[in-house]
């Protein structure tokens, strides 16, 4: 187990320290574990019903991150994954309440229920009023079964928000209750794991998954779901659990809901909002209309990678208290409202006087396919390389680009220009592949381009020429130079092997061998070289004995080159 913690007995307290430290409205009390509004009393004196939620921790940002005005007032945290004890609830209710009574929001396990419950029936007999509304969101189990009942899940952050905010308008407890009773009524969510999490008392996961597998409808302790299935593209795992919640609903055309896609812990951004976006998609499919939609770390499980999709339905009075204003720690600034993707186009490219069609010629067009052939082919063997030197996006990257040259390969304008070629393959690597490679890519067939057009580039010898000149604006851009250990210790002595063998008047074919020995040499020379450029100086030294990727790929194609024209 790797976590960043100090002792597992002293999680909680920490991590309520330091968000309490971030966030000067918020106070802690005595013992460390309940976290209130600084401004409690004077909320409290101003007639506003005090909201409590909590629970086990784990769950973060809940419910920590919502105590602020216009949400909670306090929130009490257990241990990890633990409901916390009667006396701490009933800490908390003391701290916060005033003359309008608390208002206590539990999820629907049984520890938080007994706790929130005794603590609640504790203060009453103190004179304290005090109301509790349950939240069991979860679509996947049954509302009756041979269970515990339904769980509650990331919709009890629209309660939340719903509630917190009829509090601070000035309602009474009766009317905050009834409105948190409906919002409740109103929600559905349903949740898929990608990974299990690990809770740092027990040093392992709550379960195992194959790669491949998934969790359907899994709860929010690390705890296994109700189905286990095999991975499917996100579109299609987003429809069935949107699915299963709109069933449950029974929500129909026409209605309008608010979308909570909440992230259990360890899913990217990027991944998030490829979820949303087709949850969106979905929902316009069903003519469901998305009032508000909002997408983060909500109510999470430690690290478990996955999300939950939560729907609730809105009509003006609940739209207008989740957009009420909210001063806490998580809530998202965002407004929620959703607007159409807007998609502009990309501005024209200048046309050139001298544009028309591919220039036809056979033997560049082949060898321009033999290089996409060869990338595409290389692509799991140099992203595996590029994971134990770097990021891993190389062969990923190089891939993207050769498809795309295939894709656009008759739309280069030439006039049977083999400049105009390399200008529009140029193009096309610049607009397709990001990173580090693109743009080195790019530049070294626009130089190659400007140097065959300026020489008119029909010979051996001027090709050979117009390859040293992008290799020199590649290393221009780059920085980089030989014995960097990156793509130029391929590249720059297969660009010298080249010219040299033509100028000695050796054949193309000669040549080109002498080019890819020269880049196999140079290639095999940076398994140990120190890194000093691109990510692999970041790994330092445990790049050592291992080549370098980018030259490895110059190596690669290079032979590919020679290969096609030996075909021609």
């Amino acid at each position: 187990m790797k976590k960043l913690i100090n002792d597992v007995s002293t999680v909680v307290p920490d991590m309520l320290d330091g968000l309490v430290a971030l966030n000067p409205h918020l106070a802690l009390l005595h013992g460390g574990t309940i976290v209130v509004r600084a401004d409690a009393a004077a909320a409290a004196a101003r007639g506003e019903v005090a909201l409590i939620s909590g629970g086990g921790s784990g769950h973060e940002p809940a419910h920590g991150g919502y105590v602020g005005h216009g949400m909670l007032s306090a929130a009490v945290a257990g241990e990890v994954f633990t409901s916390p004890s009667t006396d701490a609830v009933l800490d908390a209710i003391r701290a916060v309440a005033g003359p309008a009574g608390v208002l206590l929001i539990v999820k629907n396990y049984t520890g938080d229920r007994f706790n929130f419950g005794l603590a609640a029936e504790i203060a009453r007999a103190e004179g304290i009023p005090v109301d509790m509304v349950i939240v069991a969101d979860d679509v996947a189990l049954s509302a009756s079964g041979d269970h515990a009942g339904r769980r509650g899940l990331a919709g009890t952050v629209l309660v939340h928000k719903i509630a917190g905010a009829a509090a601070a308008s000035g309602m009474p407890l009766a009317e905050v209750a009834r409105i948190a009773r409906e919002t409740a009524a109103s929600l559905g969510t349903m949740g898929v794991a990608l990974t299990p999490c690990t809770v740092p008392a027990a040093g392992k996961p709550g379960f195992e998954l194959a790669d491949g597998e998934i969790e359907w409808g899994l709860g929010i302790h690390g705890e296994p779901g109700v189905a286990r299935g095999a991975l499917e593209p996100a579109g299609v795992i987003v429809g069935k659990l949107l699915a299963k919640i709109v069933g449950d609903l029974a929500l129909q055309a026409g209605e309008r809901v608010a979308l909570l896609v909440n992230n259990l812990g360890g899913t990217p951004s990027s991944e998030l909002n490829v979820v949303a976006g087709a949850a969106l998609r979905e929902l316009d499919t069903r003519g469901i209309e998305v009032e508000r939609a909002w997408a983060g770390t909500f109510l999470s499980a430690l690290e478990m990678a996955g999300v939950s999709l939560t729907l609730l339905r809105v009509d003006d009075e609940r739209l207008a208290l989740l957009d009420a204003a909210a001063q806490t720690s998580a809530w998202p600034g965002l407004s929620g409202r959703v607007a159409q993707v807007s998609v502009r186009s990309a501005p024209a490219a200048p046309q050139r006087a001298s544009s028309a069609t591919l220039a036809r010629e056979a033997t560049l067009r082949r060898v321009i396919e033999a290089v996409c052939a060869c990338l595409l082919e290389a692509e799991p063997a140099l992203t595996e390389m590029d994971q134990r030197v770097g990021d891993g996006d190389l062969g990923i990257s190089l891939a993207r680009g050769a498809r795309a040259v295939q894709h656009e390969l008759d739309s280069y304008a030439a006039e049977s220009s083999p400049g105009a070629v390399l200008r529009g393959m140029s193009a096309t690597l610049r607009r397709v592949v990001g990173g580090t490679s693109g743009p080195l890519y790019a530049v070294m067939l626009l130089r190659a381009a400007a140097a065959l057009e300026q020489s008119g580039g029909s010979t051996a010898q001027q090709w050979a020429a117009a390859f040293s000149a992008g290799v020199d604006g590649l290393m221009e851009l780059g920085g980089a130079k030989p014995g960097d250990r990156t793509m130029v210790d391929a590249l720059k002595p297969a660009a010298d092997a080249l010219e040299n063998a033509l100028a000695q008047s050796a054949t193309l074919a000669a040549a080109l061998t002498a080019a890819v020995a020269a880049a196999v040499e140079g290639t095999s020379r940076t398994a140990s070289m120190h890194p000093r450029r691109g990510r692999s100086s970041y790994v330092g030294d445990r790049a050592l004995g291992h080549v370098d990727p980018g030259a490895h790929a110059v190596a690669l194609w290079l032979a590919a080159i020679r290969e096609a024209l030996a075909a021609a």
